[in-house]
């Protein structure tokens, strides 16, 4: 959430926030299946108006030329040969509510969840039929879904669960599909198949209110009573996907999707899918987040910076620059602290969800910076939300972790966490807790802090003793935001009305029994206008603070006085953490996700930097190691992939949310949320042009291979199409497809730039002839051949065994064909990016899978030479560099130059069976974590020597630790494992 953003002054309450939170995402669970349920509704009415039409005028034309009963068997075939139209509706049996109170509610529902749009058709059903006045396109010869016996109901499609106010991966504003998953409610009635009576028809007729159909349908009716449909047996249940002849049939969400199979393959038995021997390796992580969190900015005695983003943790050398990336955890990681001896780091994440709908335990990992090996993990079951701070003892050194959960109560526990135990346990408060620290002196004393409060925790054995800080003769802020120690063992606090006030020990001994002596405020100094948001106690004894609205950072001397401060340029943010670097060096982190490096003298270099919004746009260069990216924080980014650099950015006056650059590399088109589209210079980002189609966003921009035409996707169902001349810098309208009855996701162009494949958001595979006026081909069989120029659409013979089984369609976000054509990636909404070889035709293809974004994956692109690839988060912000390598080439020199550490060789897995227990989540340096249910293994993790053996034919490359740690390590990822593996159904948390 952004309710950090500025300060966090004013309007914080961890209880009410969270359970607001969680009441808006029933909420809108709700009203997205009811919109779900009204918008398929829509299309299939749609669809049977359209088909009716198609099977009146083949009748009309197959009686010119046959009479007596052949009309009547010529309409029959018409009418079958039209109902299984490509992403058309299955066969689903509807009541006769009318259209017109289904539009009133489905507008209602989507105004209220931000209009999302889904597969519905933004037009009102009477503008649709009047624009289908024009002849109807007929549909494919195949037989149309129906029988006595509907399938089985399909399973509930899996739904991601609605997150904390904290989770990145929060509600709103919505991506391209719902931020809230599809749950059972909407297939309830999708199995059935329709009831074709007469009576049926009229009422469908009725509800669409339109004489001039209904005297075509009655006509139809009249002519043939009973037209005979036949119903395709397969459910999603039982097979995801069917050959039948030609053609494959897969099922989403009950609806049919048919793809012809091309010519070259002579028979589809023999057609298998393998793992694609290549494999990817975390090279680098863009972006740093700083926007709601605080104190997550350390340099480590190896001269890196420590932060994280997403679920990695970096660890980038600025001199070297270079990055090294612990994976061990599972989800956002939200807090960090570092250990007193400067190796060891202690990291926080929140709770989540895989993608089976298991959920994933918040917890605290213990590493080793240098060799990022997993030394413990602790709060496993403990923690209910999430780790929202912690810190390690100081004064028995480091031996003891407290842990402040972001549940309701706020339990502050106290852990010995080399042996895993808790020792300690309590309720601080509902108000929300910032920060918890150890005394650096006496051992015994804890403090917290945040919302209007301060507590002196006194711990001994087991139990914890709390005395709240009485601010007396004080104005009592709204916010305690930070806590330091001074050399005297007085604690300092800086608060949200900009007041820094010492706590100083009361000298009068408490009675035995009555609890910790009290802290009492000894000294009140103004510090910054506005919020004292964080502080960071120098080696010389001096203090640096932070400030939020003020943007300042100030030395204060060891009497506390202002020695010098410098303001950080508004253009990063307002300040959220601040640490020492080298030297008179110091770090900050800002609420822009900037991470500085700075003096009093010389002022700031940036260091990181990243988005501070859910990221869709990304386009790679079509011949420099370059990439692009935009956001709905309206910022465009020129990324270099060579040095890990930004190039350039700019800020639009609108969202960006797509992008392509012009075959030359002179420009780039980006699309955004309005409908308006730009033309940027790539080298000066001069505005090349502005152009508008439709007022609805658009989702996909698209250059011809000669980059002589472009076509634009939007979500009012139509391709715009222009003619492009001067290198990228003139355009004229050419032409609109138009046909999709939902929005369009995906396109791709042929070489010879006549035919276009696009995707909609009904699941729909529609063909464009682009020459004779961009009409729609109504034989899509035709195109079963066409070598498409790029593949990015997600529906197709080629890549349709990406797809899991029981997938709502909206389970994957982007797909790209590497330009080799040897792989394709993939971005799912269960945070993972997929490698797959291509082509991938055949259902439950195996794939390799990495972790690393804590959000959904948005997009994903290979630069130009198929060297890395790019994926970008959505919630997380972040932008992810893959390098591919072969898996002969991840040697184990390779492995250890990058990280200096050792590893645990790959063992050589077989594919799992389906009645295998799954392997409980390793570590990041290879180890199993025991189960909760099972007893641990007696030695975790074996002695370093046994971490390297020898190399040998039947032992794999060792795996290195920055490849992801769900494909370099578990079993399941890494063996021909179907990529689907059945997704039961999530549930939001309660």
């Amino acid at each position: 959430m952004d309710g950090f953003t500025g300060s966090l002054d004013d309007s914080m309450s961890g209880a009410s926030v969270s359970d607001v939170n969680d009441r808006l995402s029933a909420l809108e669970l709700r009203v997205q299946q009811q919109e779900d349920e009204l918008t398929v509704m829509k299309a299939a009415l749609a669809d049977v108006l359209r088909r009716l039409a198609a099977s009146e005028v083949s009748a009309s034309s197959s009686t010119k030329k046959q009479h007596g009963g052949k009309g009547g068997a010529a309409l029959r075939e018409a009418y079958s040969m039209s109902c299984i139209a490509n992403g058309g509706t299955s066969g689903r049996k509807r009541d006769s509510t009318s259209v017109t109170r289904k539009e009133t509610v489905s507008s209602a529902a989507k105004s209220g969840s931000d209009r999302k749009k889904e597969t519905s058709s933004q037009r009102s059903l009477m503008e649709e039929i009047q624009e289908r006045e024009e002849p109807p396109r007929p549909q494919d010869p195949s037989p149309t879904p129906s029988s006595p016996h509907p399938p089985p109901q399909t399973p509930p499609t899996p739904q991601r669960p609605a997150q904390s106010a904290d989770s990145s991966k929060g509600h709103a504003p919505p991506k391209r599909g719902p931020s809230v998953k599809r749950s059972s409610g909407m297939e309830r009635s999708q199995s059935s198949t329709w009831d074709t009576s007469e009576e049926n028809r009229n009422k469908l007729v009725k509800a669409a209110s339109t004489s001039k159909l209904l005297a075509k349908v009655v006509k139809n009716a009249d002519r043939h009573k009973d037209p005979v449909v036949s119903q395709a047996k397969m459910s999603t249940r039982e097979k995801n996907s069917q050959a039948e002849g030609n053609h494959i049939k897969m099922f989403m969400r009950g609806r049919p999707i048919t793809m012809f199979i091309p010519s070259d393959v002579e028979n589809y038995e023999d057609v298998k899918t393998e793992l694609p021997s290549e494999r990817l390796k975390l090279e680098w992580v863009y972006g740093y987040r700083g926007r709601d969190c605080r104190a997550n900015v350390y340099l480590l005695p190896t001269g890196e910076i420590v932060y994280f983003i997403a679920s990695v943790v970096a660890l980038f050398n600025y001199e070297e620059r270079t990055q090294r990336h612990y994976l061990g955890h599972t989800d956002c990681v939200k807090c960090l602290a570092i250990h007193p001896d400067k190796i060891r780091i202690a990291t926080g994440q929140i709770a989540g969800v895989d993608k089976d709908g298991r959920a994933l335990q918040p917890h605290v990992r213990i590493w080793d910076s240098v060799s990022l090996s997993t030394l413990q993990v602790v709060g496993l079951g403990t923690f209910e939300r999430g780790v929202g701070s912690l810190a390690f003892s100081k004064a028995d050194s480091g031996q003891h972790l407290s842990v402040i959960d972001d549940c309701n109560d706020h339990m502050l526990t106290v852990w010995d966490w080399q042996k895993k135990s808790k020792i300690a346990e309590i309720k601080t408060t509902n108000e929300v807790v910032l920060a918890v620290e150890f005394h650096p002196t006496d051992p015994n004393t804890i403090v917290t802090c945040g919302k209007s409060h301060i507590f002196f925790w006194t711990w001994t054995g087991t139990s914890l003793a709390r005395k709240q800080g009485i601010f007396g003769k004080y104005e009592k802020p709204k916010f305690v935001q930070c806590l330091a120690f001074l050399s005297t063992g007085d604690i300092l606090t800086g608060d949200s009305g900009g007041v820094l006030l010492v706590w100083t020990r009361s000298s009068a001994e408490t009675p035995t029994g009555k609890g910790p002596r009290a802290f009492q405020i000894s000294r009140q100094v103004k510090g910054h206008e506005g919020s004292v948001f964080c502080m960071c106690e120098m080696r010389s004894g001096t203090l640096l603070t932070g400030g939020g609205k003020d943007r300042k950072i100030i030395l204060w001397d060891h009497e506390l006085r202002a020695d010098r401060d410098i303001e950080v340029p508004d253009q990063y943010g307002t300040i959220r953490a601040v640490s020492e670097g080298k030297g008179d060096e110091f770090l900050v982190g800002t609420s822009r996700n900037f991470i500085l490096r700075g003096t009093f003298n010389d002022g700031f270099l940036v260091e990181v930097q990243g988005h501070t919004d859910e990221l869709w746009g990304l386009a790679s260069h079509p011949s420099r190691d370059l990439f692009l990216t935009c956001a709905q924080d309206r910022l465009v980014c020129l990324w270099n992939s060579v040095d890990h650099s930004l190039q350039w950015s700019r800020t639009l006056e609108e969202h960006g949310h797509c992008a392509d650059f012009h075959p030359s590399g002179a420009v780039v088109a980006i699309g955004t949320h309005s409908g308006k589209w730009y033309v940027l210079d790539a080298e000066t980002t001069d505005l090349v042009a502005i152009h508008t189609d439709g007022n609805e966003q658009l989702s996909v921009m698209r250059f011809s291979v000669d980059g002589s035409l472009l076509a634009v996707g939007s979500h009012d169902n139509f391709i715009y199409l222009y003619t492009v001349s001067e290198r990228g810098r003139k355009y004229s309208r050419y032409g609109k497809c138009t046909g999709h009855s939902s929005y369009i996701t995906h396109l791709d162009w042929s070489p010879d730039n006549n035919f276009i494949m696009s995707n909609s958001g009904d699941y729909e595979i529609l063909y464009w002839d682009v020459p004779n006026g961009c009409k729609l081909i109504r034989n899509r069989s035709e195109c079963k051949d066409i070598d498409w120029a790029t593949y990015t659409c997600v529906l197709g013979y080629h890549v349709f065994g990406v797809w899991p089984e029981g997938s709502d369609g909206t389970d994957i976000n982007a797909l790209i064909r590497s330009h080799n054509r040897k792989v394709i990636a993939l971005a799912d909404d269960f945070c993972k990016v997929h490698l797959f070889a291509y082509p991938c035709s055949t259902a439950k293809a195996p794939s390799h899978k990495y972790s690393a974004h804590s959000s959904h994956v948005t997009n994903v692109s290979f630069l130009y030479k198929d060297s890395h690839l790019i994926s970008t988060g959505g919630k997380d912000t972040s932008i992810m560099q893959w390098r591919l390598v072969e898996k002969s080439s991840l040697s184990l020199t390779d492995g250890l130059l990058s990280n200096s550490a050792p590893h645990r060789a790959d063992p050589v897995f077989t594919t799992a069976t389906p009645t295998q227990e799954p392997a409980p989540p390793p570590t990041a340096n290879g180890t199993q974590e025991p189960s909760p249910d099972t007893p641990p293994p007696t030695e975790l993790t074996p002695p370093v020597s046994e971490l390297t053996p020898p190399r040998s034919e039947s032992t794999p490359p060792p795996s290195d630790s920055t490849v992801s740690l769900k494909d370099s390590l578990e079993p399941s990822d890494d063996t021909a494992t179907p990529s689907d593996e059945g997704l039961p159904p999530l549930t939001p948390p309660s």
